[in-house]
């Protein structure tokens, strides 16, 4: 949850006018170094007030990952309106991969009625592996913007509950966690863990077999995958609809599991400028949920493809 959604709050601003930052950003151009260290201090500040939990009333648009698509968050607004008239919910993963991820994430503090949680690339490790740590360097020639940002993530609440029937998070389930209460006494502000429930909550995929019960190991080295039988039961004891997660391409934007007990959501169209997957996104409005999809937006630039592309998307 970015400071901007609190009524009536002061900005810290060189500028005093923080509609300014948003315009600026808006066009595509980078805050000064002081501005991100305003901007990233007082997110900190009102985020450590926030709970691991947050809680979220519908009307709202609830999105995937990111990656840094300047231009396809772009469209996303224009599609399903701008903030704070239009109230977001993203599930992480904002940075890495794309070649505006300064932008992308700078922006979404500063905006009002957006809610943020944390994904897996919000961390020191994986942005040093996959390209944010590079951004920040070459934007501010120094690592200075980096270190702030990397504060802010260490903020970032965990989980959403929207309208007490819907747990949003990035990645998934625990093996270590039964209830929502279990959640809200976790120990968020760190650097992301390697193991542990924090790191399930941002790592974990559903197994998608149709025949997998339980838990097993992931591939991608950290987290778990988790059977039908672990959505129907967790669902079923902490009183939820279905779970809402990111972390995963989607070819058609989302994908309901688990006899409907787990959507994925993501929202970085033609994911690393490549795939040619479509972004999707879901409105949740007085007990009913749509979900949504649209493609890739045009790019107002040219340049070669030099982000890290590993084995796996991750």
């Amino acid at each position: 949850m970015a400071f901007a959604q609190i009524p009536g709050m002061t900005y810290p601003n060189p500028s005093n006018d923080v509609d300014a930052w948003i315009a600026q950003l808006k066009r595509r151009e980078t805050l000064s170094l002081r501005q991100v260290e305003s901007l990233c201090s007082k997110v900190s500040e009102v985020l450590t007030e926030e709970s691991n939990v947050v809680e979220v009333s519908s009307p709202v648009t609830v999105c995937g990952d990111l990656h840094g698509q300047f231009y396809d968050l772009m469209e996303l607004f224009t599609i399903s309106g701008e903030p704070p008239e239009t109230n977001y919910l993203f599930m992480g993963d904002y940075v890495d991969r794309g070649y505006f991820s300064v932008q992308v994430v700078s922006l979404l503090l500063a905006l009002k009625r957006v809610t943020l949680l944390r994904g897996n690339h919000e961390s020191r490790l994986t942005t040093q592996v996959y390209g944010f740590y590079d951004e920040c360097f070459a934007t501010y020639q120094s690592g200075e913007a980096w270190k702030y940002f990397m504060e802010v993530f260490d903020c970032l609440p965990l989980t959403a509950l929207v309208d007490d029937k819907i747990l949003c998070m990035h990645g998934g389930l625990s093996p270590s966690l039964d209830s929502v209460d279990q959640i809200r006494v976790l120990d968020r502000f760190q650097e992301l863990p390697h193991e542990g429930a924090m790191s399930d909550l941002l790592w974990s995929d559903p197994d998608d077999s149709g025949r997998r019960l339980g838990w097993r190991d992931n591939a991608r080295g950290a987290g778990y995958m988790w059977g039908s039988d672990v959505s129907h039961d967790f669902t079923y004891s902490n009183n939820l609809e279905f779970v809402s997660r990111a972390h995963q391409v989607q070819d058609a934007g989302y994908n309901w599991f688990h006899d409907g007990k787990v959507i994925t959501i993501f929202s970085a169209p033609n994911y690393c400028y490549r795939v040619g997957n479509l972004a999707g996104y879901m409105t949740v409005e007085d007990g009913t949920y749509n979900c949504y999809t649209f493609e890739a937006a045009p790019r107002e630039f040219s340049a070669p493809i030099a982000k890290t592309m590993n084995s796996y998307f991750c």
